[in-house]
């Protein structure tokens, strides 16, 4: 520990590494002690020096309602009912409108506009390079995406409005404590639930360098918006195919909520693990301040989650399926040796892909997402299509094959060699993969650091090649098929 005789003549280095030396000389509850001293003191002068009258007989609507969502025995059942009803709202919700849209795109703008290549003399190439890649990738990501985003999006931000997600903070703050994290990560990772990059930077409201680290670090295992429409539709169609129709939306719903709260265990995991191993020290505390509830504001909970929120996450998705979409088409429709660049690339990576309960498409879509994550399901979709050879709609390989429901989805996806583990292991690995470039380049810059740059963004990928494998494993050896 750096020491120095005379205060006077210390220099601001000379103070920071003394109070960084003495930091390991205090007791690791220190903080709290300190801020629940000045609490207690702060309300002692409050009551001697403030009169209520008549208070005791006048209920108290928000501690009533605080005693509920915060308590231990209720807090987290409701926090659970209550997400589960947003998915359950979201995944029944969606259908009807993603099938008009799908509807509307493929069978009513897609054949006008091939009319029009056609009468204008459009060569083969540029036809479906920009109507068969680029248009249908499109088309695709906004008929999928739109509809859940359009329903999920607002009831979220309806309970960030009335007041409720800083009571899920207070929740998950003890656990976080207990994990060896800083409380403020439970705010930074219910930033990651809407965007990944947003949660890292929202990690700044840390103060301690280590806890920083260990909140970017885990930030990936929160699901974001790129993320969520994978996990609804997978759900929808594998999970929710299950049982009979009627319950199909509910254990949908409960399949996400679970995957959800299984980013939310490893986060506290993994946070646990790395406080004592590379990330060791003292534990933080902070003073988390409840809101007053309050009436829900119509306007401002349409406008934020339909403009700041859903058309945002739309617009950057398509922004990246368009190239996708062309890529996707140039390598189907680019051949070496007799067979395409995309099936080199997805033979190449199948065996892998099969081992871990997954396959070669599933794989060189994640590849071609690293952009975004909202790009995964339409890049599996038009590699189906390639490698099962169903050529749907359009004259050249590599064309997205016309959907106008979840049945035809799943028909396509069963054709492609899926089984209920492909389903399963495809929502996992949506949970436990690298984050999108937009997040790696975000940590970079926030942490300066090359080294655990390359940390946060492999380890969530080599957890979820560890977590699949060992699912498919166990899988095939209880005698499930796939």
């Amino acid at each position: 520990m750096t020491t120095v005789s005379d205060p006077r003549q210390a220099s601001g280095e000379d103070i920071l590494k003394t109070a960084q030396g003495l930091r390991w000389e205090l007791g690791g509850d220190v903080h709290e002690q300190l801020v629940e001293a000045i609490y207690t003191d702060a309300a002692l002068i409050a009551d001697r020096a403030v009169t209520r009258p008549g208070e005791a007989d006048r209920p108290d609507l928000d501690r009533t309602i605080d005693r509920l969502v915060t308590s231990r025995i209720w807090g987290f059942p409701i926090m659970l009912l209550l997400f589960t009803l947003i998915f359950w709202i979201t995944i029944s919700g969606a259908n009807v409108p993603s099938r008009m849209l799908a509807t509307l795109f493929m069978d009513t703008i897609y054949p006008i506009l091939k009319n029009l290549a056609a009468s204008i003399g459009m060569p083969w190439w540029l036809d479906g390079l920009l109507i068969d890649g680029m248009y249908l990738a499109t088309a695709w990501v906004i008929s999928v995406m739109l509809p859940p985003m359009a329903i999920f999006f607002p009831l979220f931000t309806l309970l960030e409005d009335l007041g409720y997600l800083p009571r899920v903070t207070f929740n998950l703050d003890n656990l976080f404590r207990k994990a060896g994290a800083h409380g403020k990560q439970s705010l930074s990772m219910m930033m990651g639930f809407g965007c990944n990059a947003a949660g890292v930077i929202a990690t700044r409201i840390i103060d301690s360098p280590r806890e920083r680290f260990i909140a970017i670090i885990t930030n990936n295992f929160a699901v974001c918006n790129g993320r969520w429409p994978t996990l609804i539709l997978v759900a929808s169609l594998f999970i929710g195919g299950l049982v009979p129709a009627y319950l199909a939306g509910l254990l949908s719903a409960l399949a996400v909520v679970a995957v959800a709260l299984l980013g939310v265990l490893l986060t506290f995991v993994v946070s646990w693990a790395l406080s004592r191993t590379w990330l060791k020290g003292e534990v933080s505390t902070f003073s988390l301040e409840l809101p007053p509830y309050r009436p829900p504001r119509i306007l401002q909970t349409i406008y934020t989650s339909i403009i700041d929120r859903t058309l945002f996450v739309l617009w950057r998705a398509v922004v990246f399926a368009l190239p996708a979409g062309a890529a996707i088409w140039l390598g189907a429709n680019i051949y070496i040796g007799g067979v395409s660049i995309a099936e080199h690339l997805v033979n190449f990576l199948n065996p892998l892909g099969i081992l871990i309960g997954l396959n070669g498409v599933i794989l060189v879509a994640y590849l071609v997402a690293i952009p975004a994550n909202e790009i995964v399901i339409p890049t599996v979709l038009m590699l189906t299509v390639l490698t099962t050879g169903l050529t749907g709609v359009g004259e050249g390989a590599g064309v997205m094959f016309e959907l106008d429901s979840q049945s035809q989805t799943k028909a396509l996806l069963l054709a492609g060699g899926w089984t209920l583990l492909t389903g399963i292991n495809l929502m996992l690995f949506s949970l436990m993969h690298n984050p999108c470039s937009t997040t790696i380049y975000t940590i970079y810059k926030e942490t300066g650091s090359r080294k655990w740059t390359v940390v946060s963004a492999l380890l969530p990928l080599a957890m979820g090649f560890v977590v699949t494998f060992f699912v498919a494993q166990v899988w095939r050896l209880l005698g499930g098929a796939g």
